[in-house]
């Protein structure tokens, strides 16, 4: 998480991320998102903690995560990720796919990367 400096590098990142969601690996998650981070679901809006009990207890737990287009774009000391995904997620006990645009929101505090933002965009399919 500390001095990245390109695009490739902040698309391997953000899939890192998702295999430590997937995990349910909630140390590394909490080294990874910001103290002040929101996280914007389809029916929720949580902050740090709240996010990381989701995610510790299950009651939203990601599966599998097929990515279809990623792309990254740095800005100073911002990243942001643009994520087109088919997700198979696990939510209060049943079984779920979406396909969405997740937008990641990564800042530089002193030589660290951290996530502020982590919002689901639903995709209307046909």
């Amino acid at each position: 998480m500390d001095t990245l400096q390109t695009e490739e590098e902040f698309l391997n990142l953000s899939r890192q991320m998702w295999r430590w969601m997937s995990e349910r690996n909630v140390d590394a998650l909490n080294t990874l998102f910001h103290e002040k981070a929101k996280f914007v679901h389809m029916g929720a809006t949580f902050g740090k903690t709240e996010e990381l009990e989701v995610l510790r207890t299950g009651v939203i737990q990601p599966k599998e995560v097929e990515f279809q287009e990623s792309s990254a774009r740095l800005f100073a000391n911002t990243a942001v990720v643009l994520n087109k995904i088919r997700l198979v997620a696990v939510v209060h006990g049943n079984e779920v796919t979406n396909p969405f645009v997740v937008t990641e929101v990564y800042v530089q505090e002193g030589t660290s990367w951290l996530l502020a933002s982590l919002a689901f965009t639903r995709l209307i399919t046909p």
